[in-house]
């Protein structure tokens, strides 16, 4: 009995020892800001319901015609974005500023489909004087914005606080920030906690930006191209 006990523990043994470990599963070595990186968040807020209101109503004629323009520029502005690791829907941002309209002018003197203003379009690498204004130039006032856009994404780690920046100003809203959450980083979500502190047109910004990629995104589905 005992030669036979120690047969079978000997096997048993062996068959263990090759037995191989189970496969391990490497964790994802993408930071998590990467990953967020290419997304533009949809993130619920009645004004963005406002806003879909808006476009669908009052406002429906002026926004199919910023649907038409978009066609002349959409293709070539999700390339770039794509190249870059930036989210395509940020096309909605150039939507909200300007409809797409080239010749659109602020009261700022911010101009081009992006509506730069000429310190920030020479500041990467526009070309802004008598003879010439490069933020009239679809591709080059487009590469502007969005090396702009990267640098607000950077500092602030968030595209709707970017997008906010982009509207009213870097230092404005790192000065909300710091005072509101003590850091000028923060995340979507932080957006709607300066919500009331950022001048009113900033406010509806970024929901009028999301109500235009909902609506762009589906068009038909609101009564547009019908």
């Amino acid at each position: 009995m005992t030669r036979i006990a120690l047969l079978a523990f000997a096997i048993i043994f062996l068959a263990c020892a090759s037995t191989p470990a189970p496969a391990t599963t490497t964790p994802s070595t993408a930071p998590a800001e990467q990953t967020a990186r290419d997304v533009l968040a949809d993130l619920p807020h009645e004004r963005v319901e406002y806003h879909i209101q808006r476009f669908t109503g009052e406002k429906r004629a002026e926004f199919a015609s910023y649907l038409t323009r978009k066609a002349d520029y959409e293709e070539m502005i999700r390339a770039k974005l794509r190249r870059r690791g930036m989210p395509e829907d940020l096309v909605y941002l150039a939507m909200i500023e300007s409809g797409f309209n080239p010749e659109a002018r602020s009261l700022a003197e911010a101009r081009g489909i992006w509506q730069l203003v000429s310190d920030t379009g020479r500041r990467y690498g526009l070309r802004i004087d008598d003879t010439l204004d490069e933020r009239l130039d679809p591709e080059k006032s487009t590469d502007a914005a969005l090396s702009y856009l990267s640098y607000l994404y950077n500092r602030f780690g968030s595209w709707y606080l970017a997008a906010a920046a982009y509207n009213t100003g870097e230092n404005r809203v790192g000065r909300i920030m710091t005072e509101t959450t003590g850091n000028e980083t923060g995340t979507d979500a932080d957006y709607y906690r300066i919500w009331d502190q950022l001048p009113g047109e900033t406010r509806d910004f970024v929901p009028a930006m999301i109500a235009a990629r909902r609506i762009g995104r589906a068009p038909a589905e609101y009564g547009f191209g019908r």
